[in-house]
């Protein structure tokens, strides 16, 4: 099978072939042009997406850093408060603690943690902390009451305590008041 030679000498086909060449350039400028158009578009979006993405980022870092000084200044209250906070495991297990409470308590804070808190009350008192303890997961609400900490090795120290569970019932949230200094000064 012979296909067949175009004949340039005639001026009709010559025309023709022209016409039809330039037709094909035009469609290819436009499709180049749309080509263009569309990466030209593209990269806008894109650019647009990269600004959106630094303003995310750049608002999350001024998050991160109020979280952080949020951190600090809790830390601060929380460690450096005159009252003792001790956070109870349902077993009664010091999960955190403050160091007036270590002071209370009669230790070093880092040793206390993973010890259980019943172990620092006096024994006449330990009922009085376990019926407290018990009402606290009970009620889920505020709970309070009087003990004496002290497990013989120090005087004892008569305490005001008020609890709370937090955190879906897993733990209990103590707030610890000495009063052996109050009523020492008459108070």
């Amino acid at each position: 099978m012979k296909t067949e030679e175009p004949d340039f000498t005639d001026p009709r086909e010559l025309r023709k072939q022209a016409e039809k060449i330039l037709q094909q350039k035009k469609e290819k400028a436009l499709q180049d042009e749309k080509n263009e158009a569309d990466a030209r578009k593209l990269l806008h979006e894109l650019q647009v997406h990269q600004v959106e993405l630094e303003m995310q980022n750049e608002e999350l870092l001024n998050a991160y850093e109020a979280a952080e000084a949020a951190l600090k200044k809790y830390t601060l209250v929380f460690d450096q408060a005159p009252m003792g906070f001790v956070t109870l495991e349902s077993d009664g297990t010091i999960a955190e603690l403050n160091f007036a409470a270590a002071e209370m308590l009669g230790d070093r804070r880092f040793s206390l943690m993973g010890s259980n808190f019943k172990l620092y009350i006096s024994d006449e008192s330990k009922t009085v902390f376990s019926d407290f303890f018990k009402k606290a997961y009970a009620t889920q609400q505020k709970e309070a009451c009087e003990i004496l900490l002290g497990d013989g090795k120090r005087s004892a120290h008569q305490i005001y305590l008020e609890g709370i569970v937090i955190e879906n019932d897993n733990k209990c949230m103590l707030s610890l008041v000495d009063l052996t200094n109050f009523q020492n000064k008459g108070i």
